[in-house]
């Protein structure tokens, strides 16, 4: 009987082989291989016309002393620093407009995601011709109040805020929702108790709201500083070619990629990579040892 069943169970376990044999090859072609590629070319000097040769550390030792690299970091930390605060606090009160109940609210809610479904490219097209320093709305509008507007696209402080205002707009749509279901899944009960008591909407919203929309906000951070440490499109696509800022704001990615595709330097890229990678963890690693001081489930 025992046999029988050993052998039903080696017979069940080959179907599941089967089904999951093409999941995984697609991710260890497109997935674990590259990540033990890349890892592997950190330590080897390869310009992808002669055969790697082994540095060791030597590319994370070049890297310390690298000035654009440096530069690129601190691009990419002045925008995180401006741009989380910003969508993060803006994705919730339009979340918690869009948790009302009011006519035409469903539509609402979906013209306020479309931004988020745009390509990066159609967005950047747009906002260059908002943010032309001629004939752009913004320095338009800045215009009728008296205001003689930046070249913002042209130098590197402005274009900094452009591309944040930017990818505000295009973003706050995706925090938005996710907030959204955080708030939905709120019971009604909560609100319904504290009413009772007394607890005008300002108390509902500092004592039930934002403490049972405290996970909502972690995943959120942690969802921001993730894809905004690896920020690329902005970057690569907004500022005007051949202007100052298209010269001097880079970001971590943008470096990577000119190292890699446009200097063949695939090791150095390729450490620069893992260099970024391991800043990610960190900055992960630290939120999530900090959560249990401000995060709160319904259980606790």
């Amino acid at each position: 009987m025992s046999q029988m069943s050993w052998n039903r169970g080696i017979h069940r376990w080959k179907w599941v082989a089967l089904f999951l044999l093409p999941g995984l090859i697609g991710l260890s072609l497109f997935i674990l291989y590259p990540i033990a590629s890349s890892f592997w070319l950190a330590f080897q000097d390869w310009n992808l016309l002669r055969p790697p040769e082994f540095v060791g550390l030597g590319n994370f030792q070049e890297l310390t002393a690298d000035a654009d690299f440096w530069r690129a970091l601190g691009y990419t930390l002045s925008f995180i620093v401006l741009y989380v605060p910003i969508v993060f606090v803006a994705g919730l009160g339009l979340a918690l407009f869009l948790n009302q109940k009011f006519p035409g609210m469903l539509v609402v809610r979906a013209s306020t995601f479309l931004p988020v479904v745009a390509s990066w490219v159609v967005v950047s097209l747009i906002w260059k011709w908002i943010f032309n320093p001629a004939y752009g709305l913004v320095n338009f509008a800045l215009g009728v109040i008296g205001i003689q507007g930046p070249a913002w696209l042209f130098e590197p402080q402005t274009a900094v805020y452009a591309m944040v205002i930017t990818s505000v707009w295009k973003d706050v749509g995706y925090i938005a929702l996710l907030y959204l279901g955080g708030l939905q899944n709120i019971s009604e009960s909560y609100y319904e108790a504290a009413r009772i008591d007394g607890a005008n909407r300002w108390r509902c919203l500092r004592h039930i709201t934002l403490p049972l929309l405290t996970p909502t906000m972690f995943f959120v951070a942690i969802t921001l500083l993730i894809n905004y440490f690896q920020m690329f499109e902005q970057v690569w696509l907004m500022p005007m070619r051949d202007s100052a800022a298209d010269r001097q704001v880079e970001v971590i990615v943008t470096e990577v990629v000119k190292n890699a595709f446009s200097y063949s330097r695939m090791g150095y890229a390729s450490a620069m990579s893992w260099v970024l990678f391991a800043l990610i963890f960190a900055i992960t690693f630290v939120q999530l040892r900090l959560q249990k001081r401000w995060v709160f489930y319904e259980s606790d």
